[in-house]
């Protein structure tokens, strides 16, 4: 099983972005999912979540700017994100857990938030 993170780019500040992380091979349906990000010099943090069930959790920086969600039909999950500050810039990764498979990661995508 593989997951692919696409989405990213260069946007200017107050812009938005959507990420995608779409999962594929043999059972391809994941349960949680989570989105991490890694700023240059900084440690990975978690962003955001969201469970099998759609219950969605946030790290307070984006509370209330970006938004989890998932479509199981397609085994992908979404990371909307708006009024995007510079602070955002990352690399942003996805990250789901596979029953039978555990967790695995996608490659990363590039956010840049610059005027």
């Amino acid at each position: 099983v593989q997951l692919q993170a696409t989405g990213g780019g260069l946007v200017q500040p107050g812009g938005s972005l959507r990420l995608s992380c779409a999962a594929s091979g043999n059972r391809a349906s994941f349960n949680d999912m989570n989105w991490y990000r890694q700023a240059p010099g900084k440690q990975r943090e978690l962003v955001a979540s969201i469970t099998s069930g759609g219950s969605a959790n946030y790290v307070d920086s984006v509370k209330g700017r970006f938004t989890i969600s998932r479509d199981n039909a397609k085994n992908t999950a979404y990371l909307q994100m708006d009024s995007l500050k510079p602070e955002d810039t990352a690399v942003y990764y996805c990250n789901a857990f596979f029953t039978g498979w555990g967790y695995r990661w996608g490659q990363g995508t590039l956010v840049t938030v610059s005027s």
